[in-house]
């Protein structure tokens, strides 16, 4: 199957040794990890480079959501740190990411920056607790146009809504989806999931993919599995 979708590891382990020993075997094999709040926030910045040096692209997942000179400061804050992707909520509004994307100009010129439109953990009731009353799609639609107006390379979304913002906004916004799971998979905190070969075939640039394959007993053998069903060339 021929396909542009791409494979992200999810590194949501403890310790960065973790994160070594989970994603040492796969370099060469394996171009992308996503680094998030987890790690970053007991390593520190550093462990961007960490990663960079071994080889993989870096997705820097820390969904930035403050007042816009705030959010806008910190993307200047990670200036010469090699990722190539970074997370903003898109709730912060439109004033927040076109800030957010004016300071990665000149501090990130290689990194994109994508908004997070309604979090995959997030149903029609978790929606309503927070005083929204649209659908979780309906969210996503208004979000993810909102964003990629206001200057957002792409969004971040479940897998359900990619053929919505696909129709909606065309080829050229990236689609990065979490939420990627076999059919077998149970008990954990996704709400709104979908197989990796369906995520390809809806429209996703990149599908984000941790438990599938870290709590596997042969992670490398799952990886190139998920990259295999994907068309992602080898």
């Amino acid at each position: 199957m021929a396909s542009n979708c791409r494979l992200i590891l999810a590194l949501d382990v403890e310790t960065k040794e973790e994160a070594f020993a989970l994603s040492r075997p796969l370099v060469g094999s394996l171009g992308w990890v996503k680094l998030g709040l987890q790690l970053f926030t007991r390593h520190g910045p550093g462990i961007v480079d960490e990663f960079h040096a071994l080889g993989f692209k870096v997705f820097l997942d820390l969904k930035l959501h403050d007042i816009p000179n705030t959010v806008a400061s910190a993307v200047k804050s990670l200036k010469g740190r090699p990722c190539s992707l970074l997370t903003l909520h898109a709730g912060g509004g439109p004033e927040m990411i076109a800030r957010a994307v004016d300071a990665a100009r000149s501090a990130l010129p290689d990194c994109r920056l994508l908004s997070v439109t309604v979090l995959t953990s997030m149903d029609r009731t978790q929606l309503s607790a927070i005083g929204i009353e649209r659908s979780a799609g309906d969210q996503v639609g208004l979000l993810g146009s909102m964003a990629v107006a206001a200057g957002s390379h792409g969004l971040v979304c479940s897998p359900l809504e990619l053929p919505v913002l696909r129709a909606a906004l065309g080829p050229g916004p990236c689609l990065v989806t979490p939420g990627i799971r076999y059919p077998e998979a149970k008990g954990d905190d996704q709400s709104r999931v979908m197989t990796p070969s369906d995520a390809a075939s809806a429209g996703a640039d990149f599908i984000v993919v941790g438990r599938p394959i870290l709590k596997s007993d042969d992670p490398a053998a799952i990886a190139q599995r998920i990259r295999r069903e994907i068309g992602e060339s080898p």
